[in-house]
């Protein structure tokens, strides 16, 4: 069984996000470090349960430190903890991600903004053939899960060189494709958060597989590798 998330872990947050200052923060310093302590050891027993059927090669760990330079919102600190799971190889396409905050914690994976040479890369497989994704889309397990893919992140008609008459302009419009699962705080406390948290990643993976194997080769199916 991995470790839990303590509910004093979200407390903390909670008053940091009424207390958002370098004072308040150097104050509850040691109380940080303790909570912080308690999400590592978290992260650590999820990279070790992805890993038992994947390879991750970096977990990332967000800072609680906010980047102001150029925010209107000047607050110092994020008031989420926030951790990423890179996949080994360039095999291995596509990534984990962990948002824990009261109210709003969620998992997602997949490719967000990706650079412009993989996106045209999808974008023309997807116009060559899309029931190969929307098979996966639609897989009865992964749809209960995530549904489909985030649409906030799309062209508004169809990007250049693209027939916006085209049957997948839907996928083709697209310009991240990932998708997220909420939890409640209830479930993030639960014993079994761990595990729930894994076998939504594990989900994943036919998603991962289809879009490394579309990322490693061009459009006649010879790899680039």
């Amino acid at each position: 069984m991995t470790p839990t998330i303590p509910k004093t872990a979200f407390d903390f947050l909670l008053r940091l996000k009424q207390n958002n200052n370098r004072d308040w923060m150097q104050e509850h310093k040691q109380e940080y470090l303790a909570h912080e302590k308690a999400f590592r050891s978290f992260y650590d027993a999820v990279a070790t349960g992805l890993n038992r059927t994947d390879e991750i090669a970096k977990t990332k760990i967000f800072r609680i430190n906010r980047d102001i330079r150029f925010s209107n919102d000047k607050t110092p600190y994020n008031v989420h903890r926030s951790v990423s799971f890179s996949r080994a190889g360039a095999h291995r396409r596509g990534g984990y991600y962990l948002r824990l905050e009261s109210g709003n914690s969620y998992l997602a994976g997949g490719f967000f903004d990706p650079i412009p040479p993989d996106l045209l890369r999808i974008r023309k497989e997807f116009e060559m053939d899309g029931n190969s994704i929307r098979k996966i889309l639609s897989n009865t397990e992964f749809k209960r899960a995530f549904g489909n893919f985030n649409q906030e992140y799309a062209v508004k008609t169809a990007p250049k060189g693209f027939n916006k008459e085209d049957g997948n302009i839907d996928l083709i419009r697209l310009k991240s494709f990932f998708v997220r699962h909420p939890f409640t705080d209830a479930e993030v406390f639960s014993p079994d958060f761990g595990e729930n948290v894994i076998m939504h990643y594990q989900l994943l993976r036919p998603f991962f597989d289809y879009m490394s194997e579309v990322l490693t080769t061009d459009l006649n199916g010879e790899s680039l590798l």
